[in-house]
């Protein structure tokens, strides 16, 4: 790479720009993944002949937890902190990105291959945002994702996660005559307690070694299909737990499906008044749900964009990267790098952070420090990959 042309875009990193995208250059596409719920796609073209690389980040954030002492809403910083609600998941991130986008491009650098920002909506939902952009032909050679693990993290794997509804029905009936009737919730609990025991197929991986698990996330019974909650008289017929299975690299949900199917089987059999149903994803009774499976992902180390960003982090920093591959305990979930994976796009996890996700008593913050240093490495790997037309 010409350093002299890598200097000169380093030296445009502004932590203090705002930009306007659409009016500097970039083909900006607002992309409604559903009714009222946009997302914006920013491209900045290339000359041709290069490699296509995105930077890719969600806009949906955690919800807002207690303890705040200031505005959560109103950002401020302190020292080296950015405080505010979200600006650790991850609205750093994706200023980040775009910083990097723009010190090239203020820099009057002309890449080869395109450069994509997307700013995606829907992650905690499974991705929702990444796998509509993708449907939609967004694809790119390589991407990073300015999740904020911290600087040094370069995280190439990740588990699975699936999200699973399992329903217990009974017969319903006034107390009077409760010997007539099958409570739904009295089935459930002694389907949550089996789940405790099931035993899943898989081989064992050891950057993951808490893997697959397993949680039951909420309950819900009562009466009909709404379940209707105000008539305690009666027994419920319905009750409805929510499931949340993060699984390994080599699972696949039909033999998750099949190790539940085992274990609440040989339950059945022990009672024949137990029905009970799972369903895949959650039914839309339960918003927010996760409704797109996501799957594990594994990119080997030695991909290109890995040693890209391995090489220009240590240029940046002076230290080589603390991680490449799994971070616990992030890496027993998973992010929009499942759809990117699945589609066959080489990707990993960098970003800056403040103090590992942390959303407790005083705020989400991010360091300033790490997101210039992380615009100075995506930017150079954005020269690096795509490559610099003459």
């Amino acid at each position: 790479m010409d350093t002299a042309v890598a200097d000169r875009v380093l030296a445009r990193v502004d932590r203090d720009a705002l930009v306007d995208l659409a009016s500097r250059g970039y083909q900006v596409e607002l992309q409604e993944v559903e009714p009222d719920r946009l997302q914006a796609i920013a491209t900045l073209p290339g000359a041709g002949g290069g490699p296509r690389l995105m930077f890719n980040g969600h806009t949906d954030i955690n919800s807002l937890a207690r303890g705040w002492t200031r505005d959560p809403f109103t950002p401020w910083v302190e020292g080296d902190r950015l405080y505010g609600h979200g600006v650790q998941n991850m609205k750093g991130g994706l200023a980040t990105m775009i910083q990097a986008a723009e010190a090239i491009r203020q820099a009057g650098v002309r890449l080869r291959g395109d450069l994509v920002l997307a700013c995606v909506v829907g992650e905690t939902q499974g991705g929702e945002g990444t796998h509509h952009l993708l449907e939609r032909g967004h694809r790119t050679d390589m991407a990073v994702l300015t999740e904020p693990y911290g600087l040094g993290h370069l995280v190439t794997l990740h588990g699975g996660i699936l999200h699973l509804a399992i329903h217990t029905y009974g017969v319903t009936g006034h107390i009077s005559q409760i010997e007539k009737t099958v409570s739904a919730v009295l089935k459930m609990t002694d389907v949550v307690q089996a789940l405790q025991q099931v035993r899943f197929t898989f081989r064992p991986h050891a950057e993951l070694p808490a893997l697959p698990r397993l949680n039951v996330g909420s309950i819900i019974g009562g009466r009909g299909e709404r379940y209707v909650l105000v008539e305690p008289p009666y027994v419920p017929d319905l009750c409805t737990i929510i499931v949340d299975v993060h699984f390994l690299p080599g699972q696949t949900v039909e033999g998750i499906v099949l190790d539940l199917r085992r274990r609440l089987d040989a339950l059945r059999d022990a009672d024949p008044t137990l029905r009970y149903e799972i369903e895949i994803p959650p039914p839309a009774f339960f918003k927010g749900r996760r409704r797109l499976v996501m799957e594990p992902v594994d990119v080997p180390r030695d991909s290109p964009i890995v040693q890209a960003v391995a090489r220009h982090h240590q240029a940046v920093t002076g230290r080589p990267p603390a991680v490449i591959g799994a971070l616990l305990p992030m890496s027993y979930s998973a992010g929009d790098s499942s759809w990117l994976w699945k589609a066959g796009i080489p990707c990993l996890h960098y970003g800056p952070a403040g103090g590992f996700l942390e959303t407790g008593p005083g705020g989400s913050y991010i360091l300033i420090s790490e997101m210039e240093a992380c615009a100075k490495v995506l930017a150079l790997t954005a020269l690096d990959v795509c490559g610099i037309a003459a």
